[in-house]
């Protein structure tokens, strides 16, 4: 009996710190995000901060405190802190190299944040994978396709790939290319189509709407239109002035071939 007391003497303290890690586990686990989501909303929500910070510094504020909550389980097993400084500084090169993709996401995410390449909201491409920028923290920058598909990618492949920002300058050239019938009078159809860009309040008037004969297809004379406008506006003008031109192109009988074949037959 005593035996058994004496065991469980021996095994107490380490069951007790073990209910009281979990617990300091579970607490700073709910405080970090609770502090994070008060970091992200009150930064977004200020006007005269970047909502890109917000998230970024969200989740440096959640990660400092699980550092600190691990570094208190850690006490309560006998483990000081400068013990374990001592010992990831021992175990630096094996941390890094099996961490090193994690860390370059890291160094990317603060390459990202200094130099804004862009910011929550804008639409972008990177390495051929467009969409809008929805969150951008430490390790990690998310993006919403059109049709609302959730993209995640490393801020290491971020970082190291060619990226375009279409919402980076306030406007946006709109190029459109119609095809007319040879038969057709090219001079009758461009002005057509550079009175509807200038009826249309979306195309800017600087630069000057432009309209010009560009090519002589295999079945069309193909007109290139290049309209200006701001770049909220982009995508609803191009629909838009496609739509006019098909109506006007029709009401003042000015064809848009298709491709077809003619055949000839020779004579015996």
């Amino acid at each position: 009996m005593d035996e058994i007391i004496a065991e469980v003497g021996v095994y107490a303290p380490l069951v007790i710190n073990g209910v009281k890690a979990l617990i300091v586990l579970v607490v700073g686990w709910m405080i970090a995000g609770a502090v994070s989501r008060f970091v992200h909303n009150r930064m977004t929500n200020n006007p005269r901060i970047d909502p890109t910070l917000g998230g970024f510094a969200a989740s440096i504020v959640r990660w400092l405190i699980l550092l600190i909550v691990l570094v208190a389980v850690l006490n309560l097993f006998g483990i000081e802190a400068t013990s374990l400084v001592a010992m990831l500084g021992a175990a630096t090169l094996a941390i890094g190299l099996a961490l090193q993709g994690t860390l370059s996401d890291l160094a990317a995410g603060f390459m990202l944040i200094l130099f804004r390449p862009f910011r929550i909201g804008q639409y972008v491409d990177i390495g051929g994978t467009s969409g809008t920028v929805k969150d951008l923290n430490l390790f990690f920058t998310e993006m919403a396709t059109p049709d609302n598909v959730q993209i995640v990618v490393p801020n290491g492949q971020v970082w190291g790939q060619t990226i375009r920002n279409f919402s980076h300058h306030e406007t946006r050239r709109v190029d459109l290319v119609f095809g007319i019938d040879y038969d057709d009078d090219p001079d009758k159809a461009m002005g057509l189509i550079l009175d509807l860009a200038k009826g249309d309040e979306r195309v800017l008037a600087d630069p000057e709407p432009w309209v010009r004969l560009t090519n002589l297809g295999e079945s069309s004379v193909d007109l290139t239109a290049r309209l200006w406008c701001k770049a909220a506006d982009y995508w609803e003008l191009k629909f838009a002035m496609t739509k006019a031109v098909k109506e006007a192109f029709d009401a003042n009988g000015i064809s848009i071939p298709y491709p077809h074949q003619v055949e000839v037959r020779k004579s015996a």
